[in-house]
């Protein structure tokens, strides 16, 4: 009987892999370790060495994408405890739920606060745009700015 083989090792990676990978810095890396969001490996002498493995490159990543949403540490932190555990008992559902409904109403103000500033910067831009045209017949088509000599 053949001797079984091994499995092939978990792939892991270095801060400077993960840095690169998703272009932030190892510093920031780092802050999300200090903030409990991270807990690589530690290996070589007095534990120097970090080793990320693919559980915390998914947490890196979730990490990174709830930072790009808006979302607080605190509330990327419970949803990260959310996404580990198991996710099919009631409380846990409901809790999810409503951190998702919370989140979406921040979303869903700061959407309409962005949609209001928009509408005001066309309201400016097409005030810019009359009074430049305005300028532009009193002077004779010439750029605004020069004046033109009239006969």
């Amino acid at each position: 009987m053949p001797a079984p083989q091994a499995l092939p090792a978990a792939p892991t990676y270095t801060i400077t892999d993960l840095a690169r990978e998703f272009d932030v810095t190892p510093r920031a890396i780092r802050f999300y370790e200090d903030q409990g969001l991270l807990s690589p490996e530690r290996e070589g002498p007095g534990g120097r060495k970090r080793v990320y493995n693919g559980r915390e490159r998914t947490r890196l990543k979730l990490t990174l994408r709830g930072k790009r949403l808006g979302l607080t540490l605190n509330e990327i932190r419970e949803i990260l405890d959310l996404y580990e555990s198991p996710r099919d008992t009631a409380p846990q559902l409901e809790r999810f739920l409503h951190s998702l409904a919370q989140h979406r109403g921040a979303l869903e103000r700061q959407l309409e606060d962005l949609q209001a500033q928009l509408a005001e910067i066309d309201e400016h831009e097409q005030h810019c745009r009359a009074l430049l045209a305005a300028q532009a017949d009193e002077t004779g088509g010439a750029e605004p700015g020069i004046a033109v000599k009239r006969a």
